[in-house]
């Protein structure tokens, strides 16, 4: 029979809906009867493309004995930690709080049905003994002794982590010292001191691509930036790339990058589709820009809804195993191949080494020196594609998510600014369209969309990405009604979300529901931190309305997480790219004139994209204005307005001029 998340949308909670745990979502429902009944909860936090979050499904949850248990001992909650990242922010900070070690996916945490306050924590339990871990099973009864005995050393424990919980939300207090950029040059070190310069990457296996160290040092350094184009370079190349059909998995499990696990999160793609768009500008060889290409095809072909959203993820697994889907033996290969072919394929892909993944082999480039002719290359893998697709593919999660479609808005708009492909620029606008009839109601954001429902409060992270995206968009083109809505967006994070009296803002609304925390995130994750995209998001919105509201609020949220960023400067990149831009404002250019006569001042901009310029085209047909973009006006020649900061340079008439500037 089905259980209660039966009548719930996300696919990952009703992937669980048919098991015989007695599951609940979150809510007041089991939170109630929690305290009802007096037994604790066990919350279990995972998605939908998490490899181990099946394999303990299938081992555990699917399990008839191990259902009566927990079913006995606890009320069970299960939670989509994409659609609950408020929750899953807590829970992870508990675990690791708890355990002395980071977290991740399945989460499994146990929960005083008072106030959920947690006194277990752990991640992927086994259904036997092993792997250094106790099974499942005796964890449970474990527990549910220890809590009918122990009640006095749970409530001492509880109120120790809730005590640590407030003062962790607190950042740094600010000694009011002035801000400069002595942080980010630490910053830069020590990401230097980590950088693998065999491989690219930072640190070892298992190596993430961490797109926001590599933004902050291509604004620093520019696109010479040793370290952001060797890892760029070595990523591309590696099996973290599909060399086939386009995209990035979620990391590699190898410090070469050969190979990832196997998942593709739209977080990822998005923010690495900006940082090569603007990285193959500069490169002679067209891979890189046949890469991002590919990639912007993928996430249009497979990632894109009818209706415009784009979708959240593909799994790992495909037909009960990982990587299935991608890998290749070389029988198979000569099949689909002539000789030649096959050959050119061993050779690019390096098929003369052994297996490297469960005696199959994930394709990665080992040299690009010696890439074959594309003509053939693209004959090649178009069979190859042809096959693969006939192959089980992995699941997708369908849900469309308001923040995650900001990365990719922004991702999509950079590569069609960047690659002069006005078919990405249409896709980022479809997306903003299909958020803005769907998920925006009664002048607020819902934070996510399935099966015709939008549900759930937004987080700060949906506003902040939302706005970041809407401004590159509008530099791709112009649409005063969006600029209203950006404008929209940060009224409303400025009025729900924003710390008046510290500060930063909360990663909850003020009208969200209470949870035991109400955290200010700061420190980049698999995400950039909020409040680093907030504080950039409203320096540049306020430079461009001349709106010093937004200005104040971004410096008060530098301030108050400047105590954190100089303890630890390079988890915060985020913050530090906004500090940068606080402290050297970027040009902020505007260019006004009849819209024949605009294309090539706006296709100067766009090849000569730069992190520390925005440049926004506005024809003169246009009227319906904010009054400091009003005010920038051209009678007959095309005109351009260059501003840094509140100080505006002398007017350009000539391109020539303004390509000097750019």
């Amino acid at each position: 029979m089905p259980n209660q998340l039966q009548h719930e949308t996300s696919p990952y909670l009703l992937q669980h809906a048919n098991n015989p745990v007695e599951w609940y979502p979150w809510g007041e429902t089991a939170l109630n009867k929690a305290k009802q009944e007096g037994k604790p909860i066990l919350l279990s936090i995972g998605y939908s493309a998490c490899h181990w979050c099946h394999v303990m499904a299938h081992e555990s949850f699917e399990d008839a004995e191990t259902a009566a248990l927990m079913n006995k001992y606890f009320i069970n909650i299960k939670v989509d930690r994409e659609e609950r990242p408020d929750l899953d922010k807590i829970y992870q900070l508990a675990h690791q709080l708890l355990t002395r070690r980071a977290g991740g996916w399945p989460l499994t945490v146990f929960l005083s049905p008072d106030d959920q306050t947690p006194f277990f924590c752990g991640t992927y339990f086994p259904h036997h003994t092993g792997l250094g871990m106790p099974n499942f099973k005796s964890v449970l009864q474990r527990i549910a002794a220890y809590y009918d005995s122990h009640p006095l050393e749970i409530n001492q424990q509880n109120t120790q982590m809730r005590n640590a919980l407030a003062l962790i939300a607190k950042p740094e207090a600010y000694q009011g010292q002035a801000m400069n950029s002595e942080p980010i040059a630490q910053a830069i070190t020590h990401l230097q001191q980590q950088f693998d310069r065999d491989n690219g990457g930072f640190g070892s296996a298992p190596k993430f691509p961490h797109p926001s160290n590599l933004a902050l040092l291509l604004l620093i350094n520019g696109r010479t930036d040793t370290i952001a184009n060797i890892t760029l370079e070595k990523m591309a190349q590696g099996g973290i790339y599909d060399q086939l059909g386009g995209g990035f998995f979620r990391y590699s499990v190898d410090a070469q990058w050969q190979i990832p696990h196997f998942e593709k999160m739209l977080y990822d793609n998005g923010p690495l589709l900006s940082l090569y768009a603007q990285f193959c500008q500069q490169q002679t060889d067209p891979f890189y820009q046949r890469m991002v290409n590919d990639t912007a095809a993928w996430v249009m072909r497979e990632m894109q809804a009818p209706q415009g959203g784009y979708y959240a993820s593909l799994d790992a697994d495909s037909d009960g195993k990982e990587g299935k889907y991608y890998v290749w033996d070389k029988t198979t290969l000569q099949s689909l191949l002539t000789a030649d072919e096959f050959a050119i394929l061993t050779s690019f892909y390096n098929l003369s080494q052994p297996a490297n993944f469960a005696e199959q082999w994930h394709l990665h480039i080992t040299d690009l020196k010696h890439q074959p002719k594309q003509e053939k290359l693209d004959h090649i893998h178009k069979k190859l594609l042809n096959y693969r697709n006939q192959r089980v593919h992995p699941g997708r999660d369908d849900k469309i998510i308001t923040g995650w479609n900001g990365l990719m808005i922004k991702g999509m708009a950079t590569a069609g600014i960047c690659l002069d492909q006005q078919t990405y620029v249409d896709s980022a606008s479809r997306a903003l369209a299909f958020i803005k009839q769907h998920l925006w109601k009664n002048n607020r954001l819902l934070a996510t969309y399935k099966d015709g429902e939008a549900n759930l409060p937004a987080y700060l992270d949906d506003y902040a990405f939302l706005i970041d995206a809407i401004l590159t968009l509008l530099q791709a083109r112009w649409q005063t009604a969006e600029l209203e809505f950006a404008i929209m967006l940060a009224d409303v994070m400025l009025d729900h979300f924003y710390d008046r009296a510290e500060g930063g803002f909360f990663f909850t609304a003020d009208d969200h529901e209470s949870l035991i925390q109400r955290p200010k995130p700061i420190i980049d994750e698999a995400v950039p931190a909020g409040n680093g995209i907030a504080a950039n998001c409203l320096l540049q919105l306020g430079y461009l309305l001349g709106e010093t509201r937004y200005l104040t609020a971004a410096a008060k949220t530098l301030q108050m997480a400047y105590g954190n960023i100089q303890a630890m400067p390079s988890i915060h990149c985020s913050l530090l790219i906004a500090l940068h831009n606080y402290l050297n404002p970027a040009n902020i250019i505007v260019i006004r004139g009849n819209e024949p006569e605009l294309t090539p001042w706006q296709h100067a901009c766009n090849t000569k994209n730069n992190p520390n310029s925005l440049c926004f085209t506005i024809p003169n047909t246009l009227t319906d204005l904010p009054k400091a973009l009003a005010d920038k006006k051209s009678d007959k020649e095309t005109i351009a307005y260059v501003c840094q900061g509140e100080r505006c340079l002398s007017s350009i008439t000539s391109l020539t001029e303004l390509q000097k500037i750019l």
